[in-house]
């Protein structure tokens, strides 16, 4: 009798295994395929999905992207997707809305980014992953890769495109660990003379960026002065410290005129086509 129970036992367990692992492959099937990089576009602080609008018609209109969903964050982090990308989608976008745009705690900018990777990779099969960031969302970009850099199971990050970023601080009143210390200089590499604390933080990347892998575009505006209006040069331009010499290439694209305004850059008709080569054009 006792025998009995125990071969009873192995079966019911073999067959328990058995249904959680049709289940586990049924689960992995339903993933929708895409093809190429899913690029994902964080707006600025106090912005919204709609800055990154023009960037996005942009590439549907040259032919890059085929499919284009939207993703809402709360602001306890909970990720809700609004659409579908096709199936077998061609390099599909994510516009990422922040439902919290003026969070200032920059951790939780990397959480966000986090949860949204991972409800995409939850729905569709994605291997790889470009970003690009307007002003805060920078900051989305940066704290994710602090947080997921060495992590398996995340997808591969092939391109950035930073776009002005404060990565040195801002010079207006902001809490002292994100304001730009003041007569910022930077030397040939980028570092600059002064640190403040978010610096210091994201600088941590300098020892574990994904080396030769990831291939960076920093756009920066200048309508005179040396600054976007809302964001010194200076202050963007720092990136290059803190990506060293890991980065698989690594450009400045500086813009001019009316238009490399802060608030416009995101939609200058010349940023989109350099967003369009660097992103989609190998």
């Amino acid at each position: 009798m006792k025998r009995n129970r125990i071969i009873i036992s192995l079966l019911v367990l073999i067959l328990s295994l058995c249904i959680s692992a049709c289940l586990n492959q049924q689960a992995s099937a339903q993933k929708i395929p895409i093809k190429g990089s899913a690029t994902l576009f964080f707006h600025g602080g106090g912005s919204s999905y709609h800055a990154e609008e023009h960037m996005v018609k942009a590439a549907e209109n040259a032919g890059v992207t085929d499919s284009v969903i939207r993703t809402e964050v709360a602001d306890n982090g909970q990720v809700t997707l609004i659409g579908k990308w096709k199936k077998n989608a061609k390099n599909p976008i994510c516009e990422v809305n922040y439902q919290n745009n003026r969070q200032l705690d920059f951790k939780k900018h990397g959480i966000y980014a986090t949860n949204v990777v991972k409800a995409l990779q939850k729905n569709y099969k994605i291997r790889s992953i470009n970003m690009v960031g307007h002003s805060l969302g920078n900051i989305s970009i940066m704290y994710y890769m602090l947080n997921n850099v060495n992590k398996k199971g995340m997808p591969r990050l092939n391109k950035i495109v930073n776009m002005a970023g404060h990565f040195a601080g801002l010079n207006f009143e902001v809490p002292e660990d994100i304001r730009q210390p003041q007569n910022l200089k930077l030397d040939k590499n980028g570092k600059p003379n002064k640190m403040n604390a978010t610096y210091r933080q994201i600088a941590k990347l300098r020892s574990i960026y994904p080396k030769n892998q990831v291939k960076v575009l920093n756009i920066i505006g200048d309508i005179g002065g040396k600054t976007d209006g809302t964001v010194p040069n200076v202050s963007s331009l720092s990136l290059k410290y803190i990506i060293g010499n890991r980065a698989k290439s690594y450009r400045v694209m500086k813009f001019t005129g009316k238009n490399a305004r802060h608030s416009r850059l995101h939609e200058n008709a010349q940023v989109d086509k350099a967003l369009i080569m660097f992103l989609w054009n190998k």
